[in-house]
């Protein structure tokens, strides 16, 4: 008699189970994350960098709006 799906998936929420593939992945987890660890870092910086700039252009924009609306004159 073969598995049917409902038997796969009871057999993956016992907790033994779940416990033995947790400590089978782990290695193989630390491993990825200690070679994607520099990369993963300076994502994270660029990120705050972009926010920075794209902060400071917004605040050069409305200081522009607000300069170009004291100096303009309505001429009728």
């Amino acid at each position: 008699m073969g598995l049917s799906g409902n038997t796969y998936f009871d057999f993956f929420k016992q907790e033994d189970v779940k416990k033995d593939i947790r400590e089978l992945l782990s290695p193989l987890v630390n491993i990825i994350y200690n070679e994607l660890y520099v990369y993963i870092w300076s994502i994270c910086f660029f990120q705050i960098l972009l926010f920075i700039l794209v902060l400071a252009n917004l605040i050069m924009l409305l200081r522009l709006f607000s300069y170009i609306q004291r100096n303009t004159t309505i001429k009728v």
